[in-house]
């Protein structure tokens, strides 16, 4: 079912790269969702791959913009953030959860941080822990193992894991105050990839796995956290919502695949149809 919702996506631009904003703006709206955008920073590339990359850090920028929003009596019926510069703009979130939010907004935080056992460039532990922080007043968090891992002081033990492990990570998210954790990167099987969903008062955790690609792309994460946002704001229980979002990803990095000229990032484009359509099924 169609919705006039309004989105709100926090995260920086990285001109080019195919990620952050650049996704988030694209996908959301292809779901049929009004989409806004508050930038946390402009990028010249992403951080990955690149180098000599310029960056301008947004922050000062976002009290004015939220002030005027306020102002005009502006609201969103769903925030999700992606990729923020800083602990400073930890807070600034927090903020803007309180005042630009409509009632019922759902608050949805992708931690980007950190994979395969690293924090990105320019992040330490002291801003894994503040994420945990906003993490801790999100409805609906969407990070990977080693952000899960970061945010709760849990090991990181790279592939050799159970289910146990993955539970206990996904209660210790729950237990810094999320309502639903949707932990990307699932897997207990070398040729499955996939996502668990586990909410408060959930008994069980709920998966959905799919073919592992050989190679990945630069993105995916981004890729994967706007189209679950659109999903879910277009009326799909948040297990629905993992699952468009995981076909999609896998949908554009096939369309990738091929192009060994296009490492740093994955064609999403190429598959926008599939996932309109799979919105509108």
């Amino acid at each position: 079912m169609a919705t006039d919702k309004k989105v709100l996506t926090v995260q920086d631009i990285s001109c080019f790269g195919q990620c952050s904003l650049t996704v988030a703006l694209p996908i959301i709206s292809a779901c049929g969702v009004e989409t806004a955008i508050l930038p946390s920073a402009v990028l010249s590339t992403h951080t990955g791959g690149f180098s000599g990359f310029t960056v301008r850090d947004l922050t000062d920028d976002i009290p004015g913009i939220v002030d005027h929003w306020v102002k005009e009596g502006l609201a969103f019926d769903a925030i999700y953030t992606g990729y923020l510069g800083s602990t400073r703009q930890i807070d600034m979130i927090k903020d803007i959860f309180r005042r630009v939010a409509a009632p019922g907004a759902v608050k949805i935080v992708d931690p980007a941080m950190a994979d395969h056992g690293k924090l990105y460039f320019g992040f330490d532990e002291v801003y894994a822990h503040a994420m945990g922080g906003l993490c801790g007043e999100a409805d609906i968090v969407l990070p990977n193992i080693t952000e899960a891992a970061m945010m709760t002081d849990a090991p990181y033990v790279g592939e050799g894991y159970d289910e146990s492990y993955i539970r206990d990570l996904m209660e210790r998210l729950l237990a810094l105050g999320a309502k639903t954790v949707v932990l990307t990167g699932v897997s207990y099987r070398p040729e499955q990839l996939g996502v668990a969903v586990f909410s408060r008062g959930d008994r069980e955790i709920s998966y959905y796995f799919h073919e592992r690609l050989p190679k990945s792309c630069h993105g995916t994460g981004d890729i994967f956290a706007a189209a679950f946002t659109g999903a879910l704001v277009q009326g799909k229980a948040p297990l629905e919502a993992a699952t468009l979002a995981a076909d999609f990803t896998l949908a554009a990095m096939r369309a990738t695949a091929d192009d060994d000229s296009h490492w740093y990032g994955a064609k999403f484009e190429k598959a926008l149809p599939i996932l309109t359509a799979a919105i509108n099924h």
